[in-house]
C-alpha cells in the first residue's frame, strides 16, 4: 500500500478515501516515521535471503517465540440485564403483512440470483465478476463469498444450499493462501465471523471446527514481543516460524476491531487464548484514551510496535477508524456487560465525537440532519471538514445502539439524525444511491441553518479553486453537484451495506414504518442500476446524465453477506434475529448475546 504523506492540502487525504476505501488503505504518512523506518518495519536492513513458501502450515505447530506465563480469564458470573433494544411492535395488520413479505421476497430472490452466480462462475473463490463471469481471490483464496454468505444462507431458509456450502467449507484449506500478505482484520470480520455465526445458528460441528483453525492462525499473528498483531500479516514469513515485530504504521481499526469475534472464539471453545489477545489491546485504548491529540478518540494511525495510540493527528468515525467504535457497545453486550470498560470506552469515545466530528449540513429542504466528518487537530485546535463518507453511515445505528444499551436518550435522537442523512443523501443523487465520497457545507452549529444558496455556490467555488468562474453555475453542472454538495470526491457505490445497516437498525428501535419505506427505496435504486446479466455490480459513476451509470466487474463478498441481509431482515417480523437477542459484527454476523 502506498504511504501518502501527511500533511498538505486536504484533497491529498482525501484522494486516498477513494482508494480502495473498504480495504482500509493507510491514508497518509504519520508525523516522525521516515522512509527507513516504514520499510522495513519486520526486522534489519538490507537484503535478507527469500522465505521458504511451503505448500502447508499447521498453524498449531509454528514455534512461539514470545510465550506468555499467563492469560486474561473470560469475566465469569451471571450476565447483567440488558435494556430492551427493539420497539415492542403489536401485530401488523393482513396489509401490512403482504407488503412486507412481499418485498421480503424480492430480496430474497436477488441474494438467490447473486449466489447462483457465485456457484456456477466461481465456486470456492473468493468473489465472482459478476458481468465477465470470471472470479478474483484477494482474501487468501479462502472462499470468501462462500464463507461470508453462509449464515445469510441459513437466515432465508436456504437449508439445502446450506447444508452444501458447509461441505465445501470443510475443504478450505487455512494453511495455504493465495496472497502473501494477509489482512488480519478482513480475515477475521469475513472468515472467522461468518463461521462462528454460521455455527450459533445452525449447530454444524464443522463450522466451530473450522472457525477453531482460523483463530489458530490468526493468533500466530499476535506472537510479537509486545503482543501487538502484525495486521498486515506475512503469511509465509509466520509460516516458516520467522521472527516477528508489530507494524509502526497501522490503522486503528484494524487493530481495534476483533474483540468481538475472538471473544466469541473463546467463549465457545472455552480457550482463553483469544479473548486474552484482543484483551492486552483493549487496555492500551483505554490507558491512553485521553492521552490524544483529541482526548476521548484514537488518531486513524497507531503505532503497535511502540504501542503507543496517541501520536497522530487525524480522526474520524468514518474509514480506516469506523468498527473500532462500532465495537465497544457489541462487546459490552457480547460479554453480559461484565467487562465494563467497554461501556466506558464507548460513552468517552462518544462525547468526543459528537462534540467534534458531528455536523448539521446545509441543505435546501433544511432538514434536520446530522452527519460526520474528519477532524485534523494542529497543536490545541481541532478542524472540522466536512466530508461525508457512504461507510459512515453504520455511525447512525451505532449511536441508537448505544444509546438503548446505555439509556443515553440523546445517543438514540443522534443515530436517527445520522441515519436520516444516509436516506436523505441517496434521495438526493440522480439515480437514488449515494456516493463513497463527498463534502457538504458545514451549518455553524447542529441546531438551525437556513438554506443559502449564495453560500453554496461560493463554496463550491471555493472547493474547485476556481474563484474567476463568473457563473458558478456553470461549474456546478460540471461538477454534476446536487445542491447541497459541494463536492464529490468519489462517484462510485460498491454495493455497500452501512446506509441499509443502520436503516434496519433504527427501524428495529423506534418501530417507525417509514425506515421500511425508506429501505424499499434504496433497495429498488440499487437493483435497478447494479444489476447485470448474472448478479449485482458496482458502479463507477452514480451521478452521470446520460443514460444508466457505468459497472465496474466487481461484487464484494458482503454483498451477500451484508447489503442483502440487512435488506431481508428490515422486511422480516421483528422478532427475528432481534436486536435483543443478537449482536452483528461489522460484517453483519450475528452473535447471540448471553442471558
Amino acid at each position: 500500500m502506498a504511504l501518502l504523506k501527511r500533511y498538505g492540502v486536504y484533497t491529498v487525504i482525501a484522494a486516498c478515501f477513494l482508494y480502495l476505501l473498504y480495504q482500509l488503505s493507510f491514508p497518509y504518512n504519520p508525523e516522525g516515521i521516515q522512509g527507513d523506518e516504514k520499510d522495513n518495519n519486520h526486522g534489519d536492513k538490507g537484503e535478507k535471503p527469500p522465505v521458504p513458501k511451503l505448500k502447508y502450515y499447521d498453524w498449531t505447530k509454528v514455534p512461539i517465540r514470545n510465550p506468555l506465563t499467563s492469560l486474561t480469564p473470560l469475566p465469569t458470573g451471571k450476565p447483567l440485564p440488558l435494556p430492551k433494544i427493539q420497539f415492542d411492535f403489536t401485530k401488523e395488520k393482513d396489509i401490512e403483512k403482504s407488503l412486507r413479505e412481499t418485498r421480503r421476497t424480492e430480496v430474497k430472490k436477488a441474494f438467490e440470483r447473486s449466489w447462483k452466480a457465485y456457484t456456477e462462475h466461481a465456486w470456492m473463490q473468493d468473489e465472482v465478476e459478476p458481468i465477465s463471469g470470471g472470479f478474483k481471490n484477494g482474501f487468501g483464496g479462502w472462499a470468501a463469498t462462500l464463507i461470508d454468505a453462509l449464515d445469510t444462507l441459513w437466515i432465508m431458509g436456504m437449508k439445502e444450499e446450506f447444508k452444501k456450502a458447509v461441505a465445501a467449507v470443510e475443504k478450505v484449506n487455512f494453511g495455504a493462501s493465495s496472497i502473501e500478505t494477509v489482512n488480519i482484520f478482513e480475515t477475521n470480520i469475513r472468515h472467522l465471523g461468518g463461521l462462528l455465526s454460521a455455527y450459533e445458528l445452525s449447530g454444524e460441528n464443522a463450522l466451530i471446527k473450522k472457525a477453531k483453525q482460523v483463530g489458530e492462525m490468526l493468533y500466530v499473528a499476535f506472537d510479537t514481543p509486545n503482543r501487538m498483531p502484525i495486521t498486515r500479516w506475512d503469511f509465509h514469513q509466520a509460516g516458516n516460524g520467522y521472527a516477528q515485530v508489530a507494524d509502526e504504521v497501522v490503522l486503528v481499526a484494524e487493530i481495534g476491531s476483533l474483540t468481538m469475534e475472538f471473544t466469541r472464539l473463546s467463549q465457545i471453545t472455552n480457550d482463553p487464548k483469544w479473548y486474552d489477545a484482543i484483551t492486552r489491546i483493549t487496555e492500551v485504548f483505554e490507558k491512553q484514551q485521553n492521552k490524544t491529540h483529541l482526548p476521548g478518540m484514537w488518531p486513524i494511525v497507531v503505532n503497535a510496535k511502540k504501542a503507543d495510540f496517541t501520536r497522530d493527528s487525524g480522526f474520524t468515525l468514518g474509514a480506516m477508524s469506523d468498527s473500532l467504535y462500532e465495537y465497544f457497545p457489541k462487546t459490552y453486550a457480547l460479554l453480559g456487560g461484565l467487562n465494563p470498560v467497554y461501556k466506558k470506552l464507548y460513552e468517552v469515545a462518544m462525547k468526543t465525537a459528537i462534540e467534534h466530528t458531528l455536523y448539521r449540513p446545509m441543505t435546501p429542504d433544511n432538514a434536520d440532519i446530522l452527519m460526520s466528518g474528519f477532524v485534523r487537530t494542529e497543536g490545541s485546535q481541532a478542524m472540522l471538514i466536512p466530508e461525508w463518507q457512504h461507510l459512515v453511515c453504520f455511525t447512525g445505528g451505532m449511536f441508537a445502539l448505544g444509546g438503548r444499551m446505555f439509556e443515553i436518550k440523546e445517543h438514540v435522537e443522534i443515530g436517527r439524525k445520522l441515519a436520516d442523512a444516509c436516506v436523505w443523501s441517496y434521495k438526493a443523487l440522480p439515480f437514488g444511491i449515494m456516493p463513497e465520497v463527498s463534502h457538504m457545507y458545514a451549518c455553524p452549529n447542529r441546531t438551525g441553518c437556513e438554506w443559502d444558496e449564495k453560500k453554496w455556490k461560493a463554496e463550491v467555488v471555493r472547493k474547485a479553486k476556481m474563484e474567476n468562474e463568473e457563473d458558478p453555475l456553470k461549474n456546478i453542472a460540471a461538477a454534476r453537484l446536487p445542491e447541497g454538495f459541494t463536492e464529490i470526491n468519489d462517484r462510485r457505490y460498491i454495493l455497500r451495506p452501512e446506509a441499509i445497516e443502520s436503516v434496519f437498525i433504527l427501524y428495529r428501535i423506534t418501530g417507525q414504518q417509514q425506515w421500511q419505506a425508506a429501505a424499499w427505496d434504496m433497495f429498488t435504486a440499487i437493483q435497478k442500476y447494479t444489476q447485470t446479466d448474472l448478479a449485482n455490480a458496482a458502479l463507477i459513476d452514480i451521478s452521470v446524465t446520460d443514460g444508466m451509470p457505468p459497472k465496474a466487474d466487481s461484487m464484494e463478498s458482503f454483498w451477500m453477506a451484508e447489503t442483502l441481509k440487512y435488506f431481508y431482515l428490515v422486511f422480516s417480523e421483528p422478532d427475528f434475529i432481534s436486536l435483543d437477542d443478537y449482536v452483528f459484527n461489522t460484517e453483519a454476523h450475528p452473535f447471540r448475546i448471553p442471558k
